[in-house]
Parts: structure tokens; C-alpha cells; sequence
């Protein structure tokens, strides 16, 4: 492992930043600095840009917006900046989101993030973030790095800690908020009921079917999950509560445009617990989704140039 070099996705990484703030010149030159050298010198992780939607947080979609999410560990574990209310958006500071549940602000600014790489101030939770025990350590050469930097970008590790939100809770009401509104939600409650058949024959809590849907302009399938994907026989008649679910979504965050894919849980107690992807182009009867039908639907629900996906462009 110790040849590896660290993974960078400078494209990316510029994508995931919120429209209108772009990725500080501290990251991009962070990233010049990392590159080419041996992978877990000065942390486990890839620089690779990824939007809030396929983050470890429920529901994620909505807060694009809210994140710019530069790093991720190799459980799945992402990092990066959050810009909550009142927050500098210029200077937000960075965040960790945990794929077993640990959601932490990790540093108050980027440059304090830096800083804890160099003198290793991870706890259990985020020991992905300390150096590989196997791979000759270069933290003290990002010390002395950091140090050459303007004098501008500095901040002493706990300035302003004091003053930081609670991020945890901040995402435990988010994710609270997000179930209520799913399993109260008017349509998810006609699909629930729709999809009766298909409740599923466990008995714990957590059982649950799942299906799959693509639709993209006037291309729509639906599949649930047996054996891999397979039609159902009610397919055809909730495509109408589908459309009219995505519609009002676009409605009520009309930057984000209009979803393609779409997956869902349904549970053993009839609620209905979906995920969204906006970027992803899916499989329609064994083909990709026709381009002209997509384009049609970026031309009616337009969204920022960073959120259009690059099969799209």
C-alpha cells in the first residue's frame, strides 16, 4: 500500500463546492502538495469532491447547498466544510460525516483542519484521519508547509471554538425531521398503501422491500428488488403519483431540478422511506436513459452549471 499515491479529484472537488463559493486556494494548493505522495503519509483519505445526496445523512439532496464536501475515508466517512446558519461562508468550518453515525466539527476553519493532520489530534471515531503506521509519516512536512503559507489563512486551532454550533445536533434534528416528513408525506402514504402486496413477511422493525425507480422525461420503469430487480404488477399504475411526487419536489427546491433515479424501503408498518439521485443516469429497459429525454428535462427544471451532471453536458 505504501506506493499508492493519494488519490485527487481536483474537478470534483471544485463541483462540490455550493454555487457562487469556490474552493479556497489553501485546498487546491493542499491538493498540489499531497499529490504524488504515498497514500496514509499524513491521513487515510482521498481529496475527491462528493455532493451532500450520497453523504452518510438522511435525506442528504436538499442540503447541496449547506456542504462542500472535499474529502472521503475509506469507510465511506466524508469531510468538508459546512456552511450552517450564521456560518462564515468564506471561512465555514469543516465537518465530519461519520457512515457509523459520528458527526463531528472537526476543526473550525480549513486551516485548523491542516493542523490537526500535522500533530495528529484525531480521536477513535476518526483514525482514519492519523498517519498509516506502515508509511514513512510526512506530517512534519506539512507542518513546515503550512507554515510557509500566507499569513492571512492562519487561525490558532481552538479560535472561535467556543462560539461553533452543535453540528451533531444540528444533523440528528435533520434526520429526525426528514423521517417524520417522509412517513407523513400524502403520496408516500398512497404508495405505502398501493404497494400493500408487497409489505414485507418479517416481523422485525427494520424489514423492509425495496424498489427502485428511473424516470427521465417520458421514460419511466419501476423494478422491485427480489432477486435482483424484477416488474411488479403495480408498477404501471403509480407512475402518475411518481411523476406528481417529483414535480413537487422541483417546486419546493427548483435549483436542485428534477430527480432521475429514485429508491425506496417500504416497511413493515406501511411507511415508505425514499432516496433521490439527481446525477446518476439510469438503466431503462436494458439501455441507458435516452439523452434527449434528460436534456428535455434539464431544459424545463434548469440547475446551477457545478449540479449538471458531465453525462448531461
Amino acid at each position: 500500500m505504501s506506493d499508492t499515491p493519494y488519490p485527487i479529484d481536483l474537478d470534483s472537488i471544485h463541483g462540490a463546492f455550493p454555487p457562487g463559493i469556490e474552493a479556497p486556494s489553501l485546498l487546491v494548493d493542499f491538493a498540489g502538495w499531497l499529490k504524488g505522495r504515498p497514500w496514509g503519509s499524513v491521513g487515510c483519505f482521498s481529496l475527491q469532491g462528493q455532493f451532500s445526496d450520497h453523504a452518510p445523512i438522511v435525506d442528504g439532496s436538499p442540503l447541496r447547498d449547506r456542504f462542500s464536501l472535499f474529502m472521503r475515508l475509506p469507510d465511506g466517512s466524508a469531510v468538508g466544510g459546512w456552511y450552517g446558519a450564521g456560518l462564515d461562508r468564506d471561512n465555514p468550518p469543516i465537518v465530519g460525516l461519520g457512515s457509523e453515525g459520528d458527526y463531528e466539527l472537526l476543526a473550525p476553519s480549513l486551516d485548523g483542519l491542516l493542523a490537526k493532520l500535522t500533530s495528529q489530534q484525531f480521536d477513535k471515531a476518526w483514525s482514519d484521519l492519523l498517519p498509516r503506521e506502515d508509511v514513512e509519516c510526512q506530517t512534519v512536512e506539512l507542518s513546515h508547509w503550512l507554515a510557509g503559507r500566507p499569513v492571512g489563512e492562519h487561525m490558532a486551532p481552538d479560535e472561535g471554538a467556543s462560539e461553533l454550533p452543535d453540528f451533531r445536533g444540528f444533523v440528528e434534528k435533520w434526520s429526525r425531521d426528514r423521517e417524520d416528513y417522509w412517513a407523513n408525506h400524502r403520496l408516500m402514504a398512497e404508495l405505502g398503501w398501493r404497494l400493500s402486496a408487497h409489505l414485507p413477511k418479517g416481523r422485525n422493525p427494520w424489514d423492509k422491500t425495496r424498489f427502485e425507480v428511473a424516470i427521465v422525461g417520458a421514460q419511466y420503469q419501476a423494478r422491485v428488488l427480489a432477486r435482483g430487480p424484477q416488474p411488479f404488477e403495480e408498477a404501471a399504475s403509480i407512475e402518475s403519483l411518481l411523476r406528481d411526487l417529483r414535480e413537487e419536489m422541483r417546486r419546493a427546491q427548483p435549483e436542485l431540478g428534477l430527480w432521475y433515479a429514485m429508491n425506496f424501503g417500504l416497511y413493515g408498518d406501511g411507511r415508505v422511506m425514499p432516496q433521490f439521485d439527481y446525477d446518476v443516469r439510469p438503466t431503462i429497459d436494458g439501455e441507458p436513459a435516452k439523452l434527449t429525454e434528460a436534456k428535455a428535462d434539464l431544459a424545463r427544471a434548469p440547475r446551477p452549471e457545478r449540479w449538471v451532471p458531465k453525462w448531461l453536458v
